[in-house]
């Protein structure tokens, strides 16, 4: 019985040992704070300005939203010069297969001309449609279809 009070402590001890602390930082003050995404990655791309503009049903068009979320993308790129970029188009699951990919195509083409009309080298930014086959949100109702309707925008 106590070697296996014995066995279960060290496991547990053992397991305590592998945890990884999170990361912190120290701030001018010599305060600890918790570290955010990697500049320039990703992740501070997706947390910090957005990565996905959305568009009206059967439109290509960029919304006020969606030109506030490139202005801020394009504003990243500038800063992040390092980085390139590939815009995917998406679209909710009604229609065709063919009509949804040349949809894809228009509102990834769109965020991209926006991109390059704000500064942003063309030849930083590849475009690529996924038409309907990639959704983020399930489900058939207008929430999931507006959700689905994208422009996603990820560091390559």
């Amino acid at each position: 019985m106590n070697l296996k009070m014995l066995g279960a402590f060290a496991a547990v001890a053992l397991l305590a040992a592998c945890a990884t602390p999170p990361v912190t930082a120290t701030s001018g003050a010599g305060t600890a704070v918790a570290a955010g995404p990697a500049p320039g990655s990703e992740q501070d791309l997706v947390k910090n300005v957005g990565n996905r503009v959305f568009f009206a049903f059967n439109k290509s068009a960029l919304k006020p939203d969606a030109k506030a979320t490139l202005d801020r993308q394009a504003a990243w790129l500038e800063k992040y010069t390092q980085d390139n970029v590939q815009v995917a188009g998406n679209c909710d699951d009604r229609g065709t297969e063919e009509y949804n990919i040349a949809l894809g195509w228009r509102r990834a083409n769109a965020a991209r001309d926006y991109l390059v009309a704000k500064g942003v080298a063309a030849n930083r930014i590849t475009t690529i449609s996924y038409g309907k086959d990639r959704p983020i949100a399930l489900g058939d109702n207008e929430k999931a279809w507006a959700q689905n309707r994208n422009a996603t925008t990820s560091v390559r």
